[in-house]
């Protein structure tokens, strides 16, 4: 940069003789200067002197709404894109920055219209924006149900006024994390990172005492904690490996990464931007030494940052926007080679990756993904979501819910316990767009439910068979709650539907040409994170029987036991939820004992099973009992002929066909 010298008193003289307006502008061109090295928080209080001077233009104040969004203050970003949309002349695109920020200010209903008229005004973006739209009906939505966990602000991990974010374990009681908290070197005070207003970020560690509660938190080795940013690490199992990320300068071309914690539009005049990379650190004694880059640190061209490193150290996770991203940018793993080197990055693919930004990736001790994105229907801001699946196969991903997320920005979990409790970083509570670390305890364990639909038949041999039965509706319902979700089915016949250990479910099905359905599933507190639900749906198909499962008698007896009774009541929910039809229930007998024996025992049992339904509710109109005997065999076990006991079981079934639909 060139410096002009002018003597004091010329500058002094210069200063006083200036006009308002001339002041004005003076101010305005300082505050577009700062703006476009982007040091928003710089920039802030000389856009306001600015504009004491004269009313602010479109320009000016797109600058100040974007600087309070960048700097993630939302209330005032809201403000000033409500300023911005109503003016002439605006780009379309404050419609949607309005509308985040509403989102974010827990204005729901606002931020739905705004939504709406973006898409309207950019067709587009019409897709994106009734995604968006829904996903705030979501956020309501979530908002209502039941807390998922307990939500505690780590008062000793954040100080209030800077930023803290993004715990990792390290080793058995310590935390690393993030912070701009500064760091004095040499005795001189941090340096001042024009963006924020406040130092730039470092990591710190601290140690929990067994009581929830940390040390105070020191500042890592000179030798990780360089003059720029180094943030968001991943500790190996052992301690003995640090990855982190930091910062770089370089000259702007291509896609850039302005912001180091977050992936956003560089200013306009700027030449040089900061991308990030991965370093490594390894434990020497009591020290860190050997910072190595990663493999695939390529800041010409792409960022690399956020790492996360597995359990057992096989595999190395990372936010990237590197070519083959699928948006801004993607989660990515790396595999460990036999040779101990990185293999070649893949993307994590489009069930986790959208158009948006994903970023923050974390793995448990059981290996389980998670990962924040603001591309992922969410309640706003970023949102934490865990993936389903193993690696390299995630069939879907899930909101971890309110409170664990929230309208403002949600990202850097990690657990202490897998599933149970742990921390995670947040600027909910934030006036200054701040982060800071919470500790949380999940009262309910959430859990997917893994639906698979399946046609229930009988072969030509009168086996009963299932197949999938892709592309069909699923109703899913709470027990005492208003909470219910709707899923179709897959070419494949598996859908995915979020839910809660320790609760009943009411699963209610339908599908063109089969009997609709609906059956109960009570989902344990002991739960596994993903549950397999298997839904079974009869043809309706006039003439055509279908086996009741489990329909058994005491020997020469016909009264319902409370085993069969259980088997019953579905087909009183099938009759109730198809309230067309009309059924015969045939009663079968084995081909041991006599033909009249075997004809009125199967007569008796038959008109039991009628007599049941009726007392259940069902008109007896559209019933008929009728007993076959051991007139319909399934099988070769004729009278006298040797089989074993599972063959003779095959042919005393109660069937029902339907007469009528």
């Amino acid at each position: 940069m060139k410096f002009t010298y002018i003597p004091f008193y010329l500058a002094v003289a210069a200063v006083l003789g200036l006009t308002p307006v001339a002041q004005g502008q003076s101010s305005l061109r300082k505050a577009n200067k700062l703006y476009d090295n982007y040091e928003f928080a710089l920039a802030i209080p000389a856009y306001k002197e600015a504009i004491q001077k004269h009313k602010p233009e479109l320009q000016t104040v797109e600058r100040i709404a974007t600087a309070y969004r960048l700097t993630r203050q939302t209330q005032e970003a809201e403000v000033w894109y409500g300023k911005a949309v109503s003016m002439p002349g605006r780009p379309p695109m404050n419609l949607y920055y309005y509308a985040e920020a509403l989102r974010s200010n827990g204005k729901f209903a606002e931020a739905k219209e705004q939504y709406m008229k973006w898409g309207e005004e950019m067709p587009e973006n019409a897709e994106r924006a009734q995604q968006l739209m829904e996903a705030t009906d979501k956020s309501v939505r979530l908002m209502k149900q039941p807390a998922v966990a307990e939500v505690t602000m780590l008062t000793t991990l954040s100080r209030g006024n800077v930023s803290d974010f993004s715990p990792v374990q390290y080793g058995s009681n310590g935390v690393i994390f993030t912070s701009d908290r500064g760091v004095q070197k040499e005795g001189k005070d941090a340096k001042v990172y024009g963006w924020t207003g406040r130092p730039y970020l470092q990591l710190f560690l601290a140690h929990e005492n067994g009581q929830g509660d940390y040390s105070q938190p020191e500042p890592l080795q000179a030798v990780v904690n360089t003059d720029y940013h180094n943030a968001t690490a991943s500790a190996a199992k052992d301690g003995g490996k640090l990855y982190f990320t930091r910062t770089q300068m370089v000259p702007a071309l291509g896609n850039t990464n302005a912001d180091p914690t977050s992936w956003v539009e560089k200013g306009e005049n700027q030449n040089l931007v900061n991308r990030l990379e991965i370093y490594t650190a390894e434990k020497q004694g009591g020290s860190w030494g050997n910072i190595q880059p990663f493999s695939y640190n390529k800041v010409e061209e792409y960022s690399v940052g956020h790492p996360a490193v597995s359990p057992d150290g096989e595999v190395l996770f990372f936010a990237s926007d590197m070519p083959g991203s699928l948006g801004e940018t993607d989660i990515f793993y790396s595999q460990r080679q036999a040779d101990g080197s990185w293999g070649e990055p893949v993307n994590a693919g489009p069930v986790i990756n959208t158009t948006g930004r994903e970023s923050f990736p974390y793995v448990d001790a059981n290996g389980k993904l998670y990962f924040s994105s603001e591309g992922q229907a969410g309640m706003g801001g970023m949102d934490i979501f865990s993936a389903e699946g193993e690696l390299g196969n995630w069939r879907a991903v899930r909101n971890l819910g309110y409170p664990i997320n929230s309208p403002k920005n949600d990202y850097g979990i990690m657990f202490t316990e897998p599933g149970a409790r742990g921390l995670l970083s947040s600027n909910r509570d934030s006036q200054n767009g701040t982060e800071d670390i919470y500790a949380f305890e999940v009262l309910q364990k959430p859990v997917v439910l893994a639906v698979t639909t399946l046609g229930r038949y009988q072969n030509d041999k009168k086996k009963t068979v299932s197949d999938p039965l892709p592309n069909t509706r699923i109703l899913m319902s709470q027990k005492n709650s208003n909470d219910s979700a709707v899923v179709i089915t897959d070419e494949e016949a598996h859908g995915f539907i979020d839910a809660r250990a320790g609760n009943t479910y009411t699963f209610t099905g339908s599908k063109m040409g089969f009997l609709k359905m609906e059956t109960g599933i009570e989902v344990p507190a002991t739960a596994p994170d993903t549950v397999q639900v298997a839904l079974v749906f009869d043809k309706n198909e006039v003439e055509k029987a279908i086996v009741l499962e489990n329909i058994y008698y005491d020997l020469d007896k016909w009264e319902i036991r409370p085993d069969a009774a259980r088997e019953l009541d579905k087909l009183v929910t099938l009759l109730k939820n198809n309230p067309e039809i009309e059924i015969e229930l045939g009663a079968h007998t084995d081909s041991r004992e006599s033909f009249m024996y075997n004809q009125q025992l199967s007569e008796k049992r038959a008109q039991a099973a009628v007599d049941y339904l009726v007392a259940k509710g069902i008109d007896r109109s559209r019933l008929t009992g009728k007993g076959y005997g051991k007139t319909r065999l399934v099988n070769k076990c004729g009278d006298g002929v040797q089989c074993p006991e599972e063959m003779h079981q095959q042919n005393r079934r109660t069937e029902f066909t339907i007469k009528k639909n």
